[in-house]
């Protein structure tokens, strides 16, 4: 009984032990997950970048890593988004985001050895982000792009109001800005419209830009430029005031004004695909082998007219394009079209 009972007591103590030692292990294994520090750099603060923000935060925050965050907000300035870059590097990140074109260029010039991604990027390789599309250089940059239908979005516009010269403001220093000018130029000229550009160097200057050509064109067009998307109230008045029809291609941006047509992505759903991207970086997946990414899905894609716009322009919109529109405005309440 004694033999027994002292047997006892040394089997409890060695499971004791063993017990204690693996509540030890366990502890220490949580205490040392790791917490990535990322670094997330906006061009500036208005709807479409905002929502690219909040949707890769919202993705991450699905999965089960333990991720802290630097937010800075370049407010339109290159040269801070070059000083965040740099207090990004004396931050440590462990991976750093930039949403809209210049943020992302000081980021991917500042680092080349933690993963960069970009986000709301309209045309990676012209950006200098990326070396091509083809996975073939290495890199520790990739991202998501924003890049649109374009061509088949203008022709829309152009077929739902008849025009025959359209105008656009775009940000001559910024290249998407530039790019989709281009894009913008050629698509009008193969579909014989005329095309008149106005360029800007800062937010302040885009009424101006759109007062002095809003004479001559008969409607407005405003790319995914975030200079120009930022100060679309002033573009928006300056259409209104003269009665011509005007397609912003920020839906996002849109709210509020009196827009003709909207057509965009839904940046939200945008910068929540952006949040994959990330993910996949810090788990430890080569940029190289993502590169930039470009969404094909019409389900990240929003269409809108305006109802009350196009009464008060005297516009009959195409019933082949109003079925398209998957929201319509209506005594001014935005409602689906479904």
């Amino acid at each position: 009984m004694k033999k027994t009972f002292i047997a006892s007591i040394a089997l409890f103590a060695i499971a004791s032990m063993v017990f204690a030692q693996g509540t030890k292990e366990t502890a220490q294994a949580g205490a040392t997950q790791k917490t990535y520090v990322v670094g997330i750099s906006k061009m500036m603060s208005h709807p479409a970048l905002d929502a690219i923000e909040q949707g890769i935060m919202d993705y991450l925050a699905t999965t089960d890593l333990s991720i802290t965050y630097d937010r800075q907000n370049c407010n339109g300035d290159v040269s801070t988004a070059i000083s965040i870059a740099q207090k990004f590097k004396d931050s440590k990140c462990d991976a750093v985001v930039g949403i809209a074109t210049p943020p992302a260029q000081a980021l991917a010039t500042t680092f080349k050895d933690i993963p960069v991604v970009f986000s709301g990027v309209t045309d990676p390789l012209s950006a200098g982000l990326i070396a091509d599309y083809d996975h073939q250089t290495e890199t520790n940059v990739c991202g998501a792009s924003d890049k649109s239908p374009q061509k088949e979005q203008l022709e829309m516009f152009f077929k739902a109001t008849n025009i025959k010269t359209m105008g656009m403001v775009y940000t001559a220093s910024e290249a998407n800005g530039v790019y989709q000018m281009e894009v913008a130029k050629q698509v009008c000229e193969a579909n014989g419209i005329t095309f008149v550009g106005a360029a800007v160097q800062n937010s302040s200057e885009v009424k101006m830009a759109a007062q002095s050509i809003i004479d001559r064109v008969d409607g407005m067009y405003v790319a995914i430029d975030n200079t120009v998307v930022s100060a679309i109230a002033s573009v928006d008045e300056v259409c209104y005031a003269a009665k011509k029809p005007l397609f912003n291609s920020d839906t996002t941006s849109s709210e509020g004004t009196d827009f003709f047509m909207s057509s965009s992505f839904n940046y939200y759903n945008h910068g929540y695909e952006s949040g994959r991207i990330v993910e996949r970086v810090l788990r430890g997946e080569n940029p190289k082998d993502i590169g930039a990414v470009f969404f094909t899905d019409m389900k990240l894609m929003d269409l809108i007219f305006n109802l009350d716009s196009a009464s008060y322009l005297g516009i009959e919109i195409p019933a082949d394009l109003l079925a398209q529109a998957n929201y319509v405005v209506k005594d001014g309440k935005t409602i689906e079209n479904r």
